[in-house]
């Protein structure tokens, strides 16, 4: 769990599952820290918020370099993907948690992230994947995998992006549905590039139905 710098939320009681989030480029861990009591107020999920590896300009935390959008720069990606994973793995298994009681989430690069570690072939199925306004990545040497059963998928993105067009989240909106995923898109009409709070006021349900209690 040394691979990256990270926050943690501690659940009320035993951990019913984990919730990860993984900030926008420029941030930090502390950015989305506060979503996860506003996702999971009962605090029955062990939450984390990780730190993404890099500085680079204008500052801050980044996962990647940016050089076009939809296309992270491989070299910076996949020495990121590979710490990442291995970091999610670590945590995962210290607290005996299984990837289907793990839900992941994040903004813009986060977002990114998210469809990486949740639908990178090889990886562990999670749950659930949150994913407000980024793209699902192509990058030399990286390959997703649509292949049925796929997680929840819960999308966001404002319709006035202009970092990271709503194209993309509609891309990603038709390839997960098409490939037979849950998906629940939430398209902002007044939203540039930034979190809907009416969407993540629904979130909570989502969650629950997501990982529901245990039985």
């Amino acid at each position: 769990m040394n691979a990256l710098t990270y926050l943690t939320r501690p659940p009320a009681a035993d951990p019913e599952g984990l919730l990860v989030l993984f900030h926008g480029r420029g941030a930090d861990e502390h950015d989305l820290f506060p979503l996860l009591d506003l996702l999971d107020p009962d605090r029955r999920l062990l939450a984390a918020t990780p730190r993404g590896p890099l500085h680079l300009p204008p500052g801050g935390a980044h996962w990647y370099a940016v050089r076009e959008i939809g296309y992270p720069d491989p070299e910076t990606f996949a020495d990121t993907y590979a710490r990442a994973s291995s970091w999610l793995d670590d945590l995962a298994r210290a607290a005996e948690i299984p990837p289907e009681r793990t839900v992941l989430g994040g903004f813009s690069q986060g977002a990114v992230m998210t469809y990486a570690l949740g639908l990178g072939r090889g990886r562990p199925r999670p749950a659930g994947l949150i994913a407000l306004s980024g793209f699902m990545p192509a990058v030399p040497g990286f390959a997703l995998d649509l292949e049925p059963p796929l997680p929840r998928v819960a999308i966001g993105h404002g319709a006035l992006d202009p970092v990271i067009s709503v194209d993309w989240g509609r891309r990603a909106r038709d390839l997960l549905t098409e490939a037979g995923a849950d998906v629940d898109y939430r398209e902002s009409p007044h939203m540039g590039h930034s979190i809907d709070p009416m969407f993540l006021r629904e979130l909570p349900q989502w969650l629950a139905t997501t990982l529901p209690r245990d039985a």
